[in-house]
């Protein structure tokens, strides 16, 4: 499969915006988060705050309204045409989610989306019970890091909770098929920095035993946001250009596009570090915008 960046084209850096995630394209405008705020860059170049108090996954949905993970508000939510917002889920079973990390919709308009846990492990509400309760008094129960999805009515029904160690990206196929996952646990040695696949049901239900690991970050910076394009490649951010305790750079940071199959096709190298995600936009949605580093990139595509 050819590359699909335009003949000649080269990235192009936005400066150090706040551009950390998100981003998602809604008309004439690319919405991304700082780390604290929804923010909006217009046409004329600049910068508003368009939601305060709300970071992480962006994207619309087929009525154009924001839908986000707001991982320090452990929620999901919607922002309506008024401004008003609705609190999509909170909780599963009575606890609170983790960190609400990233989230694809698929063609029926049900949302999924991943609820790792970055950093202390304090205050996680969503837990499994681990061992025999038949035949042990005090079975073990675990911290859960799980991946979910929001039907039309609501309600929300978790798809995985095991085969993948930190949930991060996730997108589904364009036929509803596939979930791909950012398996990224990096801040252990050893931990998974793997792009996961699985197959779906017609019910939107992971089968058993569908697990296949499509590209593997080994000792680097795992994957993060993704997004796929019409013809099926997948556009996945990741790497790190300066090592830490648990990452070397032996994938440096960028955009890596990959076949549907996880075949290599060409890396986008990104500045400063941590590419965090991508989304589709510009004209005709054939620009790609990259997040990293708080630094906004752009890139032509064909």
């Amino acid at each position: 499969m050819r590359s699909p960046i335009a003949a000649k084209a080269t990235p192009r850096d936005h400066g150090a915006i706040g551009a950390t995630e998100g981003p998602a394209w809604k008309n004439d405008s690319l919405y991304f988060t700082d780390g604290k705020h929804i923010n909006r860059l217009g046409p004329d170049g600049k910068t508003h705050v368009f939601r305060h108090n709300a970071s992480n996954g962006l994207l619309f949905d087929i009525e154009g309204r924001l839908v986000a993970c707001e991982t320090k508000n452990r929620r999901v939510t919607r922002t309506e045409k008024d401004g008003s917002i609705t609190v999509l889920a909170d909780r599963y079973r009575g606890g609170r989610f983790n960190s609400p990390n990233d989230l694809c919709i698929d063609s029926k308009g049900h949302i999924y989306f991943t609820d790792p846990r970055y950093g202390s492990r304090k205050g996680m509400e969503i837990t499994e019970t681990i061992g025999d309760e038949l035949r042990t008094n005090s079975p073990k129960r675990t911290e859960t890091e799980g991946v979910y999805r929001i039907d039309s009515m609501g309600k929300v029904t978790r798809i995985l909770c095991d085969g993948a160690e930190r949930p991060n990206g996730i997108l589904i196929s364009q036929d509803g098929r596939f979930l791909m996952i950012a398996d990224n646990n990096n801040n252990t040695h050893g931990g998974s920095r793997k792009l996961l696949r699985y197959e779906l049901d017609e019910n939107g239900q992971v089968k058993v035993g569908t697990r296949k690991v499509l590209f593997d970050w080994r000792d680097g910076r795992g994957p993060d946001g993704m997004k796929m394009d019409a013809q099926g490649r997948i556009y996945v951010s990741g790497g790190t250009n300066k090592p830490t305790e648990f990452e070397t750079t032996r994938f440096k940071a960028g955009c890596y596009i990959l076949s549907s199959t996880g075949r290599l096709i060409e890396v986008i190298p990104t500045a400063p570090d941590e590419c965090c995600n991508c989304a589709f936009g510009g004209e005709n949605g054939k620009t790609l915008f990259i997040t990293s580093g708080g630094h906004l990139w752009s890139v032509p595509l064909k």
